[in-house]
């Protein structure tokens, strides 16, 4: 749920630069000169720079001139063009919610099932990238409108290698030897777990996030979908599952860094912090990609992470929780065009993958050009994955996705039962019917 930029991470961690590595051939586009290309996003500061780079190599490259406008209420300003009558060509979107609405008003421009196709064959998990980026029309049909860009990890497990070194421990490789390892710790007298959902207004969110992972790790995606739109009901037991897989980690006093009470209390920008005291207050920590920039000032390279694995036994592949930015058409034009399929390009990845904050699951690009060793594993952990979700939250109504979600997640800390909390999750999005 937390909407930190991934470059946070990126340069918190200061890990040692990858460099060398030899650029895709040139993306060599069509001949626009006179022909101006307008872009709404949402990037501001260091990651505007970087967009302004991949912008220039299609200038270059083309001739045309592309006019941008970033900032963080970009969102806003997108439906307001929309709704006049005055879109930018090109419009980013940061989640598809949002998107699916516009397309809905008939907003955005189909890019059509050659694109979609692209997406299927070069993205890594391309099925779900592609069905991510389709939505209903104005006539209720289903369409492809939107071009993931820049994308964020959610599924991944912070430690200390030296730690892990120190006690012998290896890093699991499924949900199976996890639970293990997390046994064993507790066993040898350590806590296994740090875990904070404190975040003043938005207590609650970071076990959301976990939730999420445990769907995807239990049930198939189709059946996420459905849970994300409520045609599987919040308390459905599939649901109740998912929010005890997590509570299987969270709920034991052995398991938890402070006890399981104190993990609704503890903040989540100071719950890793443990992983750094020695001897450790805990071994692990689960949380997206941004979380470096709360570690202690001068350790965060002392961390490490790994993949949150699936159930070896369940069959499910490698499913990867996140998040990302989407490339839409709002005005269509042959500069619009050009420029969306210039992301195709591998050229216009590795651009911005040189330099940092920008992870992307085209499997065409060089993974030598990420600018961090951190930010290369993510990418990997991206080009492994069989299945992509979106914070599934984040898709849900407010007032259950940032309201009812949160405030269970709280209460499933405190003791109340997976089944008590989902049933009130439930009413409360009934209530909105």
């Amino acid at each position: 749920m937390f909407k930190t930029s991934t470059i946070a991470g990126a340069a918190a961690l200061a890990l040692t630069s990858l460099s060398g590595a030899a650029m895709a051939a040139d993306y060599k586009g069509p001949d626009l000169q006179g022909e101006v290309v307008t872009i709404t996003c949402p990037w501001t500061g260091a990651e505007e720079g970087m967009f302004k780079k991949v912008i220039a190599h299609f200038e270059k490259a083309t001739g045309a001139t592309v006019k941008h406008s970033c900032s963080q209420s970009s969102e806003q300003q997108i439906v307001i063009d929309i709704k006049a009558g005055s879109p930018p060509n090109i419009s980013v979107f940061p989640q598809p919610g949002l998107a699916a609405n516009m397309a809905a008003v008939g907003g955005l421009t189909p890019l059509g099932n050659k694109a979609r196709d692209w997406v299927k064959a070069n993205y890594a998990a391309g099925s779900s990238w592609a069905d991510l980026g389709t939505y209903k029309n104005k006539a209720g049909k289903e369409e492809f409108y939107g071009f993931f860009y820049n994308v964020n990890v959610k599924s991944l497990v912070w430690y200390i290698p030296e730690n892990f070194k120190e006690k012998g421990y290896k890093v699991p490789k499924s949900m199976e030897e996890l639970q293990d390892l997390t046994k064993q710790i507790a066993a040898d007298g350590g806590k296994p777990w740090c875990i904070g959902l404190g975040s003043d207004a938005a207590t609650g969110w970071p076990a959301t996030d976990w939730v999420e992972d445990m769907m995807l790790r239990t049930q198939s995606p189709q059946v996420y979908d459905d849970w994300t739109t409520n045609k599987v009901k919040f308390n459905d037991k599939r649901v109740v599952e998912a929010i005890e897989a997590y509570g299987w980690f969270a709920r034991n006093d052995a398991y938890v860094d402070g006890g399981a009470k104190a993990v609704a209390t503890v903040s989540f920008k100071d719950s890793p912090k443990g992983l750094f005291d020695s001897p450790p207050k805990c071994y692990m920590h689960r949380q997206a990609s941004f979380i470096p920039a709360f570690f202690p000032e001068g350790k965060a390279e002392d961390a490490d992470f790994f993949y949150l694995p699936s159930f070896a036994g369940k069959q499910l592949g490698n499913p990867v929780l996140g998040g990302g930015t989407i490339m839409t058409i709002t005005k269509d034009s042959k500069g619009a065009r050009a420029f969306m399929e210039y992301l195709q390009h591998p050229q216009s990845h590795e651009i911005w993958m040189a330099e940092g904050g920008f992870i992307t699951p085209h499997k065409g690009v060089n993974l030598d050009h990420y600018k961090t060793k951190a930010l290369r594993k993510q990418g990997e952990i991206l080009q492994g994955a069989t299945t992509f979700r979106f914070d599934g939250s984040d898709l849900m109504p407010g007032a259950v996705g940032a309201g009812s979600f949160w405030k269970g997640m709280v209460d499933y800390s405190g003791g109340k039962s997976a089944q008590a909390v989902a049933d009130d999750i439930q009413k409360s999005w009934e209530a909105l019917k």
